[in-house]
């Protein structure tokens, strides 16, 4: 499913007037008519609702959802931001229907306004039918007070399309915002559902189908939320005449005396993930760790430098190269000179698609020079800002131009990791995980990542879609354990024992049919 920014979405319901003769009245109905779905299960039988409307389509809507939910025996209130002569067309006939089935709307110079929403805690449910897509500017005057008092009085709310107050685009608040319970928005998601401010004010959120052309849905835009189909199209089948050797060999260079579970991490995920051989190379102490808890590793002992990886270490890297089909760089390396100079010394001469983490992303920001081959980078907020020079606000406030402005400046497919994590590359869209939760916020989840995307990379898919793929089932591998165990207390080794598990139960999902 593609994502719709303000722009494309004000383009499709153009396109869905002037190219397929559908009008504004009909949209109205169906989006009103999808809301009014909803209500039913936040709102009692016959319970109170009050539609906060503006004066633009957004209010028309729900208008719309006014006059159905007073059809219904709900007993219903509207409250509008503006005056009745300010009304736009479209939402003004919305209006006039909703007033013959009952709905009397108070505007804003009414004086009963204020009182209507000093009461709103008395309401079961609020509906925020007040702005839509493209708001740019702070909220302010009636439509501010509304918010204000929506967030005050406790009620649950269902926001129309977006919440009122986020940008459509980037997700900020502006200025204050409606926190919804629910949101449901048209045809297709937009980008304040997955970052900022909108990722939390949004709440549970669905997309509704309201009849609008297919073909305008279909057509691509700058980024797409994945499904399971994308995923399991492109995970590489295990053929009967395989053998170790056919499935991939991963070299990680990861760990150091003080940071062993990083190389464990991720050389158990890369197992999991399906590499056929997994080689950790690293310093004697790493590899002593690694081959006791995982000893299906082969191992590469590398001199140290207090507790480093030496830089005089690369050659046997470099001398061994040809063995392994990709590598991941970074977890646990240390921060210090040694294990930058180590890298300094592999990379110009590495010749094997890569993932970069960690450290491998410390050392990039410190100016170390990329590797001349296909690499996926797999930041976190902090990492992607220390690459971009920008504070970590920043790189929140839009996590969509974060992503895009550090493939831009790298050349590389980059994985912005976090809540709806976005993978982005080089004429590629963004695509945006829908799967994970909280509860793979804790130490050691990158390291299991970046041993999926090295063993994928391996397996020849490009770093854009090992990266992807690893984002997709990696989360759905956190949701597996949330299941099992619980939201919080699941570790990133759980993670990583449960990718086999998860991945029969993706394929499994896309074969039902």
């Amino acid at each position: 499913m593609w994502i719709a920014d303000s722009h494309r979405s004000r383009e499709i319901d153009r396109l869905a007037r002037e190219t397929y003769g559908m009008t504004t009245a009909v949209l109205m109905e169906r989006a009103g008519l999808a809301v009014f779905e909803a209500l039913g299960q936040l709102a009692p039988e016959r319970g109170k609702v009050t539609v906060l409307c503006g004066k633009g389509h957004n209010g028309g809507d729900g208008f719309v959802l006014a006059r159905l939910a007073s059809q219904h025996q709900y007993h219903v209130e509207c409250l509008v931001t503006s005056s009745e002569s300010d009304l736009v067309d479209a939402c003004r006939q919305q209006m006039v229907q909703a007033r013959t089935q009952g709905v009397e709307p108070i505007f804003c110079d009414d004086p009963k306004w204020s009182e209507k929403l000093d009461n709103l805690r008395h309401r079961d449910v609020i509906v925020d039918a007040m702005l839509g897509t493209g708001i740019q500017d702070a909220l302010q005057g009636h439509v501010l007070a509304a918010v204000q008092k929506a967030g005050m009085s406790g009620v649950p709310v269902l926001a129309v399309d977006q919440p009122t107050g986020i940008h459509t685009d980037t997700g900020e608040e502006l200025g204050d915002s409606i926190y919804a319970t629910r949101t449901v928005t048209f045809g297709l998601p937009k980008p304040c559902l997955f970052q900022g401010t909108g990722l939390e004010h949004a709440g549970d959120w669905t997309v509704a189908d309201i009849g609008l052309p297919k073909d305008l849905l279909r057509t691509p835009t700058g980024a797409r939320l994945l499904d399971a189909q994308w995923v399991v199209d492109r995970l590489p089948e295990r053929v009967k005449t395989s053998h170790k050797g056919s499935n991939g060999h991963v070299l990680v260079v990861a760990g150091s005396t003080g940071m062993r579970g990083a190389a464990v991490l991720a050389v158990e995920a890369a197992y999991r993930a399906g590499a056929g051989m997994v080689t950790v190379a690293s310093v004697p102490d790493v590899c002593d760790t690694v081959s006791r808890r995982v000893p299906e590793a082969l191992l590469m002992p590398l001199a140290e430098i207090d507790g480093a990886v030496s830089p005089g270490a690369a050659e046997v890297v470099l001398a061994a190269s040809a063995r392994f089909d990709a590598a991941l760089f970074g977890p646990g390396l240390t921060h210090g000179a040694a294990a930058t100079d180590f890298l300094a010394k592999v990379w110009p001469r590495w010749e094997k698609p890569s993932c970069l983490d960690a450290d491998a992303l410390n050392a990039v920001a410190l100016g170390l020079p990329l590797p001349p081959v296909d690499c996926a980078l797999t930041p976190h907020p902090g990492e992607i800002g220390r690459l971009l020079q920008w504070p970590v606000q920043v790189v929140q406030s839009d996590r969509f131009h974060a992503v895009r402005s550090a493939v831009r400046q790298t050349g590389k497919t980059v994985l912005l990791k976090g809540p709806y994590s976005i993978v982005g590359a080089p004429d590629e869209p963004l695509n945006v995980n829908p799967t994970g939760n909280p509860g793979m916020a804790t130490a050691g989840m990158g390291d299991v990542l970046g041993g999926v995307v090295a063993t994928l990379c391996a397996q020849d898919l490009t770093p854009y879609e090992a990266a992807s793929c690893a984002m997709f089932w990696h989360g759905m591998s956190g949701d597996t354990c949330a299941q099992a165990v619980g939201a919080i207390g699941f570790l990133a080794r759980d993670v990583a024992d449960q990718l086999p598990q998860t991945r029969a139960k993706l394929v499994a999902s896309c074969c039902e049919d």
